[in-house]
């Protein structure tokens, strides 16, 4: 069967293409000439062995943020190279970083597979302090320039009894490494993050001492989504893409925030649908089938991860979202669907300021967006939520939760009428 399949005509001629995450050549970077000019202005005064300023990029996800940072640095590091000016980029993403001693642990890590070097100190067992040391005297050792990318920065919050949250704390040590340490090497400091209003939380000691440049990064529309995939159309055989393909992926992209990533994975889930289909070509049904999968491994992949109580809060407010007339679900109204879920599994139930809470802690995830709304003076004030894919795409995998799954549709689709008719 492998053989087989080895002998198929294939679409795909280079996957790497359809990586969302792949540092694709600046000529490939379309619709963030602004963007690309600005980072570029900013960073390459390295150069000329000077220290660049620090950056702050923010914008929604799948905008350009990391791409462009991450081929300005490429091709930074291939002139200092010949330069010989021992310039690095020290990249990490910090979703998954519970605290600051594991980020600056990560940060050795990087900087050490980056320039070669060894980490000294063990991942666990020994202070911050002791983490930090190891990670300059790398950079003292090996680099004389060196970028930190730091990328998502918002979602390290760190513990939650420390009042400061642990980006703030990050920032504040690395910004202040030239000044608070005998340190050879040249740092700056690039933060990005989908949350717009991220530098609000960071403590003013902190602040003081970044005092980044802004960058900001908009939603890609359809014509620059449909001139990204042109792009990189080149990834596949000639010829096997029907016209229709790049217009549908970057119209289906455009409704959901305006996400390059998306984008190109759709155009990649397509491809490989059609691969795995045999057909020598990739068209209209293979992207709206692609549609539905991406959409399904998005949430999944949010829903995996999240406490029941979250689970119950998104339950309800997508609920509410697809029987309401606009897509939308007030707090007011997904909140007494949220008091009926809970009694029917015998949860704990939690007032309605922790639910909307909860809510908005998901909004990091990119699931849903939040608005605060007035319908008028008889309203009063409450939030709107939004999903960015269909609320019955969320619905549906939250159903695969044991104890969602018991919960009658039927039953809470009758209890979202009955709030709805309240609402209005």
């Amino acid at each position: 069967m492998i053989l087989e399949f080895d002998e198929q005509e294939g679409v795909i001629r280079d996957r790497s293409l359809l990586d969302p995450t792949f540092v694709v050549e600046e000529d490939r970077i379309v619709g963030r000439d602004e963007q690309l000019r600005e980072v570029t202005k900013m960073l390459r005064v390295a150069l000329g062995d000077n220290r660049p300023p620090n950056l702050f990029l923010y914008g929604p996800s799948g905008t350009g943020k990391s791409l462009i940072t991450k081929a300005v640095c490429k091709n930074i590091s291939r002139i200092c190279e010949s330069r010989e000016i021992r310039f690095g980029t020290i990249e990490v993403t910090c979703q998954d970083l519970d605290t600051l001693g594991i980020a600056v642990y990560e940060l050795a890590e990087t900087a050490a597979a980056e320039t070669g070097a060894e980490v000294q100190v063990p991942k666990h067992g020994v202070s911050t302090k002791e983490k930090w040391d190891d990670l300059f005297r790398i950079l003292d050792e090996q680099l004389d320039l060196a970028v930190f990318v730091l990328d998502e920065l918002d979602m390290l919050v760190g513990r939650r009894d420390k009042q400061e949250p642990a980006f703030s704390r990050l920032l504040y040590q690395l910004s202040r490494a030239g000044t608070d340490n005998d340190l050879d090497c040249a740092i700056s400091i690039v933060a990005i993050s989908n949350d717009t209003r991220m530098m609000e939380s960071v403590g003013s000691r902190a602040l003081s001492s970044f005092t980044p440049e802004d960058v900001h990064f908009d939603d890609y529309d359809a014509n620059q989504l449909k001139a990204i995939l042109r792009r990189r159309q080149d990834a596949f055989y000639d010829g096997v893409i029907e016209d229709d393909v790049i217009p549908l992926a970057a119209a289906f992209a455009a409704q959901t925030h305006g996400d390059a990533r998306k984008a190109i994975d759709l155009v990649r889930v397509a491809g490989e649908l059609a691969e795995r289909e045999g057909d020598g070509y990739v068209g209209e049904e293979h992207v709206r089938t692609a549609q539905e999968k991406v959409e399904k491994n998005r949430v999944l992949e949010v829903v995996r991860g999240i406490s029941t109580q979250k689970k119950l809060c998104l339950y309800a407010t997508a609920a509410v979202a697809a029987q309401s007339s606009d897509g939308t679900a007030r707090s007011t109204t997904a909140y007494q669907v949220y008091e009926y879920l809970t009694e029917q599994i015998d949860a704990n139930q939690y007032h309605q300021e922790t639910y909307v809470n909860k809510m908005k802690e998901l909004t990091t995830y990119s699931l849903v967006d939040v608005e605060r709304r007035s319908h008028g003076p008889s309203s009063g004030m409450f939030l709107e939520f939004q999903f960015g894919e269909r609320p019955e795409t969320s619905l549906d995998t939250l159903r695969e939760d044991s104890r969602l799954e018991m919960v009658d549709q039927k039953s809470v689709q009758s209890v979202v009428r009955s709030q709805l008719r309240s609402q209005t």
